[in-house]
């Protein structure tokens, strides 16, 4: 008989954010420094990187230098060939569900770069990485094979880049499904659980169909963030401790530039909250 694992102490959730996912680095800057470890992590779209470079157990400078080279304008900067054509005259030019506006080849080749033949079996804390099933809506949680295409097909954002099949499962961005993915940490048995979302920025400027798409989704994913996060206050499962950093500056998807005030208001965002973590741990056994 298999036996099941013991349940995890401390478990971190990172939810979709782009850039703004950066801000778990100074959350576990903060637990560092306090002496208190994660013991699993969940990562939802742009922060399964971040999810990955933790359970990886790389440096924040590691983790920078990567988020330095993946999340630049260039990455969705080149135009699917005829994808324009496709959307206006689907019979004409053909349509299918791997419809995408961006070409994502470079993506694909700095994922692999960044991550190479690493897979989940390399992982020095238990990771989970979601996204969503492209037929029937439902949250799916990859947990085995290479980390570089569990976190592609979670960051799959609708009308940029194409699904991604893994296991024969069409497979899009995990905020689809849901933006903060809690439930697979409290399905995991974890005693408390850190969960650090952000609301996706809203556009004012629409110059072409993509802005449109992103603003359409950042709609939705904001409405599921708090519809979730407000479901799982209220069941109560386990302790849930919401880290929601507070950005005064605006954070774009590409501004790496403004990493170390991210990094710093993850950071921030966290200290009020260590004492608080450190009595509920001492109530778990270790």
């Amino acid at each position: 008989m298999t036996l099941a694992p013991p349940p995890s102490r401390l478990a971190l959730v990172i939810g979709s954010g782009g850039v703004k996912c950066a801000a778990a680095l100074g959350l576990q800057q903060a637990l560092r420094d306090e002496g208190i470890e994660i013991d699993l992590v969940v990562g939802c779209s742009g922060g399964s990187l971040y999810a990955a470079a933790a359970a990886l157990g790389w440096s924040v400078g590691e983790t920078i230098d990567i988020t330095m080279r993946l999340w630049t304008r260039e990455t969705t900067s080149r135009p699917r060939r005829l994808a324009v054509l496709r959307a206006a005259f689907p019979r004409l030019f053909g349509f299918s569900a791997d419809f995408s506006f961006r070409d994502d080849r470079l993506l694909n080749h700095r994922l692999q770069a960044a991550f190479g033949t690493r897979t989940f079996a390399d992982a020095k804390i238990p990771l989970y990485i979601t996204a969503t099933d492209f037929h029937d809506g439902s949250q799916v949680v990859l947990r085995d094979g290479l980390l570089w295409e569990a976190m592609r097909a979670s960051v799959a954002i609708p009308f940029v880049f194409s699904p991604r099949r893994i296991g024969g499962q069409l497979l899009m961005d995990g905020f689809l499904s849901d933006p903060l993915p809690v439930n697979v940490a409290i399905q995991e048995r974890a005693g408390v659980i850190l969960a650090m979302g952000f609301e996706s920025p809203n556009l004012r400027r629409f110059t072409s169909p993509m802005r449109l798409g992103l603003q359409l989704t950042s709609i939705m994913s904001n409405n599921l963030l708090r519809s979730r996060f407000a479901f799982h206050n209220l069941t109560h499962f386990t302790e849930v401790i919401p880290i929601l950093p507070a950005f005064n500056l605006p954070v774009g998807i590409f501004d790496t530039s403004k990493i170390p005030y991210v990094i710093e208001e993850g950071r921030k965002a966290a200290m009020p909250h260590i004492s608080y973590i450190r009595k509920l741990l001492a109530e778990i056994p270790a």
